[in-house]
């Protein structure tokens, strides 16, 4: 399962979002860089596009940087590919009986986490199935500079009412990153902000990362 280490981590987390399309080698490079720039909780190999044999490929490449890295490698939707390449687990956002298929395919030993839920009921009524993890946002929109008005809203009640863990997305800015953290969510994804700049990427998740170093939760008794 995703969990916090909190003897050692009493703030949210990253979570790395690949981008939808990209160059094999030039994602492999930046990723291998970024694990240098410090914690990544996880990455979400997200290629909703690809059919099966594509995305085992790509995966078979990229789960071990990842988890040589320390994070845990989750693929989007297909379990075969998850299966097959090794990954820590599967994200399936496709229905609620896909979700508890999963889930009683890969559990305990793998990760499944969910996501894209419209409405409160079925944010917990998906949660009921065991998941890892939920997820606020939507993958598929375009990123704007700052979070989505629902997914902070979303997160930050999710947080104060329930032990499932939850990945909020955050925008395309570095700023965005503190609103975010700011509802309470175990773990901040993270994509366009981190893939589409210039800089190097171990810089980029430094700086994310001391972002987050500054919301540690309130409700967590250090003594």
């Amino acid at each position: 399962m995703i969990e916090q280490d909190l003897t050692t981590v009493n703030r949210p987390r990253l979570f790395l979002v690949t981008p939808p399309e990209f160059d094999l080698a030039e994602l492999t490079g930046k990723l291998d860089q970024a694990f240098a720039g410090g914690d990544i909780a996880c990455v979400l190999i997200y290629m909703p596009g690809a059919n099966t044999k594509d995305l085992q490929t790509t995966a078979e490449t990229l789960v071990p940087i990842i988890q040589k890295g320390g994070a845990a490698a989750i693929v989007y939707r297909d379990t075969q590919a998850a299966g097959r390449s090794g990954a820590d687990g599967v994200h399936v956002d496709t229905s609620l009986d896909d979700l508890k298929l999963a889930v009683e395919s890969f559990q305990p030993e793998r990760i499944v986490g969910t996501g894209g839920t419209k409405l409160k009921h079925d944010a917990m009524e998906w949660a009921e199935t065991g998941v890892d993890y939920l997820f606020f946002g939507k993958l598929d929109l375009a990123e704007k500079e700052n979070a989505h008005a629902k997914t902070l809203s979303s997160a930050s009640w999710w947080a104060e009412l329930f032990e499932t863990p939850c990945v909020a997305l955050a925008g395309n800015s570095m700023e965005t990153l503190a609103e975010v953290a700011a509802t309470g969510a175990d773990f901040v994804a993270v994509k366009d902000v981190i893939w589409q700049s210039d800089r190097d990427t171990s810089d980029l998740i430094a700086e994310a990362n001391k972002i987050l170093d500054a919301h540690p939760f309130p409700d967590i008794d250090q003594t």
